[in-house]
């Protein structure tokens, strides 16, 4: 990446900047740094940041672009944070409805930046926005990171629904009831319900539901035309967070006693061989009622 100054593994037509200069060591990247940004899958979140608490001043200011739930306990990125690094630092999670090829080609994007500290939320905003990439600020971390968590999951049930055929009502259908059950869980672990109205909630679940530069909802189109998990992944070569997100988010709505038909689902025809039409059944008969209940 060095030599030819871009990434062709993941983004060869997106030269680097001038201003972008790669390192080969942590130390050498923080050093001297006030603020630090992570771009890492979650399941190596938590061994970057056991890297990166030695090298890290009380000072500097950390934020990420981690979306999902730790898969063996559960937590969010920030909770892992916090327990890795421990209080007082000031962090933020940038999220919401962005593939890289287009931010990378220059083309208009919108994302949320959350942290506690709103300062540090509105600082980072000014930093990273630019005439193509404009930032919006909350206060709600936890909203923000359980909307990009939930909708991975998701993504991967509506390309398994378009893969079979199943029609644009059951995709619409798919993602309003599937935005339900993500603020549903959302406000059991203390997030606020607008937040999810927004772009880190339903802007990011209607993009990854919707488009095929979806990782995750390539995915569910290749199971529902017949590759198993395995090949699925390889032809992808990519994280496809959604997969392990299923198992997390199954432990953290069943710990949180929180209700998620359409989660599960997915969750069975991912790790229990349920065919899908077994689980758009399931669905079509449960019980009627109030629809905001």
């Amino acid at each position: 990446m060095a030599r030819e100054r871009s990434n062709n593994r993941y983004l060869p037509s997106v030269s680097f900047p001038d201003s972008l200069h790669l390192l080969d060591s942590l130390e050498a990247a923080v050093d001297g740094v006030n603020d630090v940004l992570l771009a890492v899958p979650s399941h190596g979140f938590r061994e970057l940041l056991e890297r990166l608490k030695p090298l890290l001043p009380a000072s500097i200011r950390l934020c990420w672009a981690t979306k999902g739930f730790e898969l063996d306990s559960g937590r969010l990125p920030n909770q892992v944070a916090h327990e890795v690094l421990g209080p007082g630092r000031s962090v933020a999670v940038l999220s919401g409805p962005t593939f890289a090829s287009e931010v990378g080609r220059g083309l208009p994007t919108a994302m949320t930046i959350a942290s506690p500290d709103a300062d540090y939320a509105e600082k980072l905003a000014r930093d990273l926005s630019s005439a193509s990439f404009r930032a919006y600020t909350s206060t709600d971390i936890t909203g923000v990171e359980v909307g990009g968590a939930v909708k991975n999951v998701l993504a991967i049930g509506a390309g398994l629904s378009d893969g079979l055929g199943f029609g644009a009502n059951t995709r619409i259908a798919l993602i309003t009831r599937g935005l339900v059950e993500m603020t549903r869980l959302g406000v059991a672990l203390g997030a606020r319900r607008e937040t999810f109205m927004g772009l880190a909630g339903l802007g990011d679940l209607v993009l990854t539901c919707t488009d095929d530069h979806s990782r995750n909802r390539r995915f569910g189109l290749a199971l529902a035309k017949g590759a198993s998990v395995a090949s699925a992944l390889q032809d992808i070569g990519q994280v496809v967070e959604g997969y392990q997100a299923a198992r997390a988010l199954r432990v953290v709505a069943t710990r949180e006693g929180v209700v998620m038909p359409i989660a599960e689902g997915i969750y069975g025809v991912l790790y229990e061989e349920l065919a899908v039409e077994q689980v758009v059944q399931g669905l079509m008969l449960r019980p009627i009622k109030p629809e905001f209940d």
